[in-house]
């Protein structure tokens, strides 16, 4: 092996006919020995959008100095993000999902025409993160990701508060239960400054998820935002990207089928978005691995919910950080036969190397439950077939809300037309609300549905209402919720065919959900069915229309197999 890796950065500044490459790197500071050693993108999602990525640019600073320090050449980069909190239940939230494929497209691009031998990227929001790690899958170069970090609680009536609970305080204002000036407080002290959104939400889900994939150091998904933690953690990964480029590690020896069930487990574990399923598949089919939805299922019959943690339960991000993170939950799962500790990492050890001297958590605490008494003795995520959904749809069922719902279907062809409806008093106890053409061809862009899924909470109706959709849910969606629901309405799936007052039964259970209706009956109906055509005919989501995948493959935009 060279003693530097410039595989990638040799074809652009060695040799004489490579002057004017070299004359245009020295504009932007390099010197005569930094054309002689490995060059780093940093690929940072900095922005002023969204609070998750306002911090952004200082931790890719920090990152910079620790690559420099190892003798390598760091460039910073800029990707784009967008945020879910800001645009959800607008138009505006059609261009979330989108965005990862443009992330990843943009990573890919910069990376492959500026010649950089190893990449460090770094991600504070759910779509940017798997959209970072597609992007280094596909380039397959030496590489690791860092999580921008999770915010810090809000404070309401001594209690503490996050963005989920703004959105939940709209649906108690519409129920008169808090006044306007009660609204006003609860939005003015939810967001304290910068981070990710503060309970096991996406953005938290989805950093677990990659440290237990082996492409974050140890500790990276637990760490607050704004904390000398996180600093460390970016400056580390400057040792970390020498030792994968000595080694020429790349995320295909990383990345593996047994990388990715280690995964799903922690996420199971952790009681984690649906998202993540959504993203996982795509990540996968990002570096050639086979992940399926079934997967999860199986998987899920195998591996209890052990941590407390919002939406579903009581503790924040923050709170599981001061007693430990993730690395003691791992060793928990390892030392149980539930993680495959021969999975190679970034650090260049395995995962059972790194957590060999993880601290157990504190006695008394109580955020992550035992394996003799965990929350639920399965996936709290389960796949649900049947006449509705013949490709599969994804629910997030906490236990908490039963396991079966049999309910009549009030149905609405768009999210706006579905939460004026809850606000108003239209949607009843009993109702399956059906919100469709809001998939990836038919938003496009599969909308969250987190408006109404917490104003359901916020008028109290989370027990005695459903929701399906084939659009998706926020993590900070909790109660009786089905998304992914494919094929979808625009691809003529079934769930267009539901009229209201159909009868709906969701079995979790037997997870299977039912549209009681005759064959006969659901076949006159789709010949009177008009075909779907998207108002979109220019532009990036008529773009994303034409290629995306359905949802049960991970809505990718990837159309050559790998």
């Amino acid at each position: 092996m060279k003693k530097n890796n410039t595989k990638f950065s040799g074809d652009i500044v060695k040799g004489y006919e490579r002057a004017p490459s070299r004359a245009m790197l020295r504009g932007v500071g390099f010197n005569d020995n930094d054309f002689k050693i490995s060059q780093v993108g940093i690929a940072s999602t900095w922005s002023e959008v969204t609070p998750c990525n306002s911090h952004i640019n200082k931790l890719a600073k920090s990152v910079s100095s620790g690559v420099s320090s190892s003798n390598l050449k760091p460039v910073i980069f800029n990707t784009i993000t967008i945020s879910d909190g800001i645009s959800m239940g607008t138009e505006g939230m059609k261009y979330s999902l989108v965005s990862r494929e443009v992330i990843a497209d943009s990573i890919e691009t910069v990376a492959g025409c500026e010649g950089f031998d190893g990449l460090i990227a770094i991600g504070g929001c759910d779509k940017n993160m798997p959209g970072c790690l597609i992007g280094l899958a596909r380039l397959n170069r030496p590489s690791l990701f860092i999580y921008g970090g999770t915010i810090m609680p809000g404070i309401y009536k001594n209690k503490k508060i996050d963005i989920v609970s703004v959105f939940e305080a709209v649906g108690q204002y519409a129920k008169n239960e808090i006044s306007q000036k009660e609204l006003k407080t609860i939005e003015e002290n939810a967001i304290p400054g910068p981070g990710s959104c503060g309970g096991m939400y996406t953005a938290n889900t989805m950093a677990s998820a990659i440290e237990a994939l082996g492409m974050s150091l140890p500790g990276s998904s637990s760490q607050a935002a704004i904390s000398k933690e996180k600093n460390i953690d970016c400056i580390n990964a400057g040792k970390a990207i020498n030792y994968l480029l000595k080694k020429n590690i790349t995320p295909k020896d990383i990345m593996t089928r047994k990388a990715f069930i280690n995964a799903v487990t922690v996420v199971i574990t952790l009681g984690g978005s649906t998202n993540a399923v959504l993203h996982l598949l795509a990540m996968a089919k990002a570096v050639g691995v086979k992940l399926e939805l079934d997967d999860f299922t199986k998987i899920g019959k195998k591996v209890p919910v052990l941590g407390d943690l919002r939406p579903s339960g009581k503790y924040m991000m923050s709170e599981l950080v001061k007693i430990g993170g993730i690395q003691p939950l791992m060793k928990i799962l390892l030392d149980a036969g539930m993680l495959h500790g021969d999975c190679l990492t970034v650090t260049g050890k395995t995962i059972s190397e790194n957590l060999s001297k993880v601290k157990k958590y504190p006695k008394k605490q109580k955020i992550i439950k035992s394996l003799d008494n965990p929350i639920k003795k399965d996936s709290h995520l389960v796949v649900l077939y049947g006449n509705i959904a013949p490709e599969g749809a994804v629910a997030k069922i906490s236990g908490k809300e039963g396991l079966v719902f049999e309910g009549k279907a009030i149905v609405f062809n768009s999210e706006e037309l579905a939460m004026k409806a809850i606000l108003s008093g239209k949607v009843k106890k009993g109702h399956v609300i059906v919100i469709r053409y809001e998939g990836p061809k038919g938003g496009p862009g599969m909308r969250e549905m987190l408006g109404p899924t917490s104003a359901i909470m916020g008028k109290g109706l989370g027990k005695d209402i459903a929701l399906i959709t084939d659009g998706r849910f926020s993590g900070g969606s909790h109660g009786f919720v089905i998304g992914h629901v494919a094929p979808e309405a625009a691809s003529r799936g079934p769930i267009a065919v539901i009229k209201n007052g159909d009868q709906i039964i969701i079995d979790a259970k037997n997870q299977t959900i039912t549209l009681k209706v005759s064959k006969k009956e659901m076949n006159s109906r789709f010949k009177k069915l008009p075909v779907f055509k998207s108002k979109y005919k220019k532009g990036v989501l008529a773009k994303y229309a034409s290629q995306v995948s359905s949802a049960s493959t991970g809505a990718v935009t990837d159309i050559i197999d790998s």
